[in-house]
């Protein structure tokens, strides 16, 4: 049965975070390392993470250690990924944890953790593919809990002391802050980070009424859009840069990790689908827009600024389908309805401007 409350007999001298993807949901996960290093300031924290995400916790004060995981050596042949993995689970055992938390819940991660031979190994109820079977605590996510991050959350709640505040730290690589400040230093301000692609089809917001958002924007309150994503997304910013008028710079596809969190960072304002960069940037305190179509945004919203973030109406909102024949959110959230978050945010900005 989950558990609401995880006794220790002792503070764990070696902890371990397991949360190798995605962007967003390790965004979510933030608050969780910073409360363990509170809690227990004096041991030795790891984050398991794919090594593609790695960078983003490079320099986090909170951590000591990032434990990069190949997943692409799990696409080669069977024998090969297994051996491959068989070498990584070995290593976790050689680190000697005697808490492991494992946020991800697949069976991919449960026999990490379990590999570990942690006294304490810590998984959410929600788990699935059996790696609850690898945990000697189930943490109870599911009643009246609806947002990713308080989800995470009740594992510091359940280990006792939770601060009173989530706080949300993203380390901003000082190579990368310089390279930001020289390719936005002459773009006109407000700084319009746009997100347009998604890995979901059915969390793509036109490119066509990215661009309508936008040109909306600088009509009124002038500014540079600036693209960010993927290269697999680098036409669909294309397109949206191509019918927006206005200053518009193209770095989709063209930024590092470290360099997208400056970018963000430095941003006055986001708008994106419900992706990674968004929750990154929401992580980083900036304000966001984003547009709702087959997730929830009691679920998945940009944390605390719920209000910013506008759903379809039409009858399958929230299905969380990956594909669709139909679309007709994409008809129902048209750019009207997402103005007036966005004109609230850049008239605080000039205002704030002015003020200045």
């Amino acid at each position: 049965m989950p558990v609401r409350v995880v006794h220790l007999t002792k503070p764990p001298q070696r902890i371990a975070i397991i949360k190798p993807s995605a962007l967003g949901d390790i965004a979510h996960s933030l608050p969780v390392l910073t409360a363990l290093r509170r809690r227990f300031p004096d041991a030795n924290i790891s984050w398991i993470i794919n090594r593609g995400y790695a960078p983003i916790l490079e320099g986090h004060p909170d951590l000591n250690e990032i434990i990069p995981f190949d997943r692409a050596s799990l696409r080669k042949s069977f024998l090969k990924g297994g051996v491959e993995f068989g070498r990584f689970l070995h290593r976790l055992r050689k680190q000697q944890f005697d808490l492991v938390i494992d946020l991800q819940g697949l069976l991919r991660t449960g026999l990490m953790t379990l590999a570990t031979g942690a006294a304490i190994r810590i998984g959410l109820s929600s788990a699935r593919e059996g790696s609850m079977l690898a945990y000697t605590h189930r943490i109870d996510d599911r009643a009246d809990v609806r947002h990713a991050v308080d989800r995470y959350w009740r594992v510091i709640e359940a280990l006792g002391d939770a601060p009173p505040i989530k706080t949300f730290h993203v380390p901003v690589q000082e190579a990368a802050r310089t390279w930001a400040g020289a390719a936005l230093q002459h773009l006109p301000r407000p700084w319009i980070a746009v997100g347009v692609g998604s890995r979901w089809l059915t969390k793509r917001w036109p490119p066509e009424h990215f661009a309508a958002l936008v040109g909306r924007a600088q009509a009124e309150f002038g500014g540079s859009a600036i693209f960010v994503g993927t290269p697999e997304e680098a036409d669909l910013a294309e397109r949206a840069a191509s019918l927006t008028t206005g200053p518009a710079l193209q770095l989709t596809g063209k930024t590092t990790l470290p360099q997208l969190v400056a970018v963000l960072n430095a941003a006055d304002v986001m708008i994106a689908n419900d992706t990674g960069p968004l929750h990154l940037a929401v992580a980083l305190g900036r304000p966001v827009v984003a547009p709702y179509t087959c997730t929830l945004i009691e679920k998945t919203g940009p944390y605390h600024q719920e209000s910013r973030a506008v759903a379809t109406s039409i009858w399958c909102r929230g299905s969380y389908l990956k594909t669709c024949q139909r679309m007709e959110c994409m008809a129902d959230l048209t750019p009207p309805r997402l103005w007036p978050p966005l004109e609230m945010i850049l008239r605080t900005w000039q205002q704030t401007q002015h003020a200045a």
